[in-house]
């Protein structure tokens, strides 16, 4: 039998205004429990909410940039359910009249195919407190610092089929949000989060299967482990003669499995009513129009220009333009080393590798795109070769300082002296007689690929400090003027 999922997504982001949705209290993350959840944000008796305009404008710029429909009147309801970090026993939420109605957005996999993924509504929302279950032995606890946190829930149409394409929309849409400037994205800190819909059904079926919701998965390689894993169980499941219960889950990173949480509920259980508190939304034509205009650059704009200003391959455009912190980095580095290619390479390549290795993000990279820019400056002046600037980048992240600061304290400048390096390469093959004849007695055409390991011994007795280019070329000479 053959199996496909479906996967739809709903994306929570929250938004980065300064003060609450419905009041005044600080959104800083960070701050010690329970001292940013005031009164209002509990509903305590005698309260009364005040809607925050800039959500509003955030979510109007996030519609706009899926082209999307967006509310001219849109209103706040009650979803009730009763969870110890939600004390007022609901939260504010939109249903019947969202913010934002149907969009879409376009997605480009590894092997280059795109698919257009629609997005079915984006609504406003507060966030809840959160619940802490580590902190203390045998119990609970509870920070409200987040409770009125405004959100944006953004929920796709069912269209995804792989945990690839899953992984792919997800980060378009980390992409276009932090572009807006309307979250930071930081899925760390859980600005940034999403649950994932996943049901599975044969090959060429047009029903749905039983879906489960895997709640707040806070990476995009835990939200691909997770997806792939509930595939796997829910068709093992089935094959062994089970059924896919509707429930929602948990991801456990550490068992990399998802476990049961509670049964799902429907809209229905949630007893959802318009907010008595908070008046209809209104906007106009003309409201629209100014976000419209003021939108910055978003992510398929950037590639673009990416390819056309910086003469970028497709694929390294779709790299360095799809993060905003990345696309920034990248250019403040190009520009200061003036090599769109060499810069490409290094922040594809080194950079993202520690990155990655020290699980941390751009934003918080110890080497600063100038740091960057200077680095590559002294590889393209032949100051140091590249596997030295390898080198002096290890010590620019651990130690800080700059490429110059680093090259002098180091000694690693690179040896160009012609005259320096052809003493070396005398002596190399005056110590390396049994290679010298292997070379000179060798087919003219298969001589390049022996001239490595002289190569490496000039390096090895430099310290890896002789320009390359220099090297290879006086090597060359004096081998080849042997085989005359």
């Amino acid at each position: 039998m053959e199996w496909e999922a479906v996967i739809g997504l709903e994306i929570h982001a929250q938004l980065a205004t300064n003060s609450k949705i419905f009041s005044g209290a600080s959104t800083a993350f960070g701050a010690e429990p329970n001292t940013q959840a005031c009164a209002v944000d509990l509903a305590l008796p005698g309260t009364l909410p005040v809607f925050n305009e800039e959500a509003l404008r955030m979510a109007v710029k996030f519609g706009l940039a899926i082209d999307a429909n967006i509310g001219r009147t849109s209103v706040f309801d009650r979803k009730n359910y009763f969870y110890p970090d939600l004390p007022k026993g609901y939260q504010t939420s939109q249903l019947f009249f969202p913010i934002v109605g149907e969009g879409h957005v376009d997605i480009t996999l590894e092997d280059g195919t795109t698919k257009r993924v629609g997005v079915t509504r984006a609504h406003l929302e507060e966030d809840a407190g959160k619940s802490l279950h580590d902190e203390f032995p045998g119990m609970t606890g509870i920070d409200l610092n987040r409770a009125g946190t405004p959100l944006l829930e953004i929920v796709s149409e069912p269209d995804m089929r792989s945990a690839e394409e899953a992984v792919a929309y997800v980060r378009k849409i980390h992409s276009i949000v932090t572009s807006l400037g309307i979250c930071d994205g930081n899925m760390a800190e859980g600005s940034f989060r999403c649950d994932c819909n996943v049901s599975v059904r044969l090959k060429g079926e047009e029903e749905f299967g039983t879906r489960t919701e895997t709640k707040n998965i806070n990476s995009f390689r835990f939200i691909e482990k997770a997806i792939l894993g509930e595939i796997d169980r829910q068709i093992d499941l089935i094959e062994d003669g089970g059924r896919v219960v509707q429930e929602t889950r948990l991801y456990d990173a550490n068992k990399n499995e998802t476990r049961s949480m509670r049964s799902k509920e429907e809209a229905n259980d949630y007893r959802y009513f318009p907010c008595p508190d908070l008046l209809p939304i209104v906007i106009d034509e003309d409201y629209i129009d100014v976000i419209r205009d003021n939108l910055p650059e978003l992510p398929d704009a950037r590639k673009a220009r990416f390819i056309e200003e910086y003469k970028l391959s497709d694929y390294d455009a779709m790299v360095l333009s799809g993060d905003h912190h990345m696309a920034t980095y990248f250019e403040t580095v190009a520009k200061a080393a003036g090599d769109s290619k060499l810069t490409a390479n290094w922040v594809m390549g080194e950079l993202s590798k520690h990155l990655n290795q020290n699980d941390t993000t751009i934003a918080d990279s110890p080497v600063s795109a100038d740091q960057l820019g200077g680095l590559l400056v002294r590889i393209k002046d032949n100051t140091i070769s590249g596997n030295i600037a390898k080198k002096v980048f290890e010590a620019m992240w651990s130690e800080g300082g700059t490429a110059d600061e680093i090259i002098e304290a180091k000694g690693l400048k690179q040896v160009t002296d012609t005259g320096a390096i052809e003493k070396i390469v005398d002596d190399v093959i005056a110590n390396c007689t049994k290679q010298v004849e292997q070379y000179t007695s060798a087919e003219p055409e298969k001589r390049g690929k022996m001239i490595g390991f002289f190569m490496g011994q000039v390096m090895k007795a430099t310290g890896g400090k002789a320009n390359p280019g220099a090297v290879t070329g006086i090597l060359k000479k004096k081998l080849d003027a042997l085989c005359d």
